[in-house]
């Protein structure tokens, strides 16, 4: 089952002042960075598939869905006065609007698994890959948000949709409308506090399936890290305890994957 074709033509505003929506492309977040790298100033610039070639998420994987099934969307964010020491909340950022979209037009609750899937009942609904644009520092914030697969049409075996988990009909404008409503009032607040920002990470906190658990961070060179998610940092770093008490910090750069301890 296929829903209907994006129509989104008018900014629902705030944040964006312009929508385009193509057909097909390979990557939206590598078309919006190419853009950028052209001159254009991408800051509110939403850009939409009905089907990408080659999505991809974090260390380059892979990320692909039959047309029309998704909500495959990346976004300009200039960073403003925000120092780059900050520019890892954006992930976050999304992640909290992601949840609290989905819940606002299906009422599916959804969590977050740091540092970038949104996740229903442990199965990814939703991924989200933040990419710095230049010559003119802007993010790339780019989204996959699974709508009308059907169990069959699945492109992983721990993935779903709303559709899997209960609404009949998506409407991928009314997500895409709810989506950019909630991420744009984040952005901007984020903005206007330049980074400084407690109350996302409290509602980031809120929404959490990876605080308070145990945790195995898969590092680069076959090293991991193991020990319970106990806190985030102000720059939106996870903090991992381990066995002799010791606090470790790690950014989403630091690591390839992050599981649950009994996830092999």
């Amino acid at each position: 089952m296929t829903s209907d074709r994006l129509t989104l033509t008018d900014s629902p505003g705030g944040h964006w002042r312009r929508i385009d929506i193509v057909d097909e492309t390979g990557s939206t977040n590598a078309d919006l960075v190419a853009r950028a790298a052209a001159g254009e100033d991408i800051d509110g610039v939403v850009l939409l598939a009905e089907h990408q070639t080659a999505g991809r998420g974090r260390h380059g994987r892979n990320w692909g869905a039959p047309a029309h099934t998704q909500l495959s969307m990346s976004v300009g964010i200039g960073v403003g006065e925000v120092p780059p020491d900050r520019w890892g909340l954006v992930p976050l950022l999304a992640g909290v609007a992601i949840v609290d979209a989905v819940a606002e037009v299906s009422g599916i609750q959804a969590g977050l698994k740091w540092p970038n899937d949104v996740l229903v009942d442990g199965c990814k609904l939703c991924g989200i890959l933040a990419e710095v644009a230049t010559p003119h520092s802007a993010i790339v914030l780019g989204l996959g948000l699974n709508a009308t697969f059907t169990q069959h049409e699945l492109p992983d075996p721990n993935a779903t949709s709303l559709t899997i988990l209960g609404w009949a009909n998506p409407d991928r404008d009314e997500l895409a409308r709810a989506v950019l409503r909630e991420l744009g009032g984040r952005v901007e607040h984020w903005r206007t506090a330049r980074g400084v920002d407690e109350r996302l990470l409290e509602d980031y906190r809120e929404r959490s399936v990876t605080l308070g658990s145990r945790v195995r961070a898969e590092l680069p060179g076959e090293r991991e890290l193991v020990g319970v998610a106990v806190g985030l940092g102000n720059d939106g770093q996870l903090r991992i305890e381990g066995a002799d008490g010791t606090v470790t910090a790690v950014t989403a750069g630091d690591i390839t994957h992050l599981r649950p301890l009994n996830d092999q």
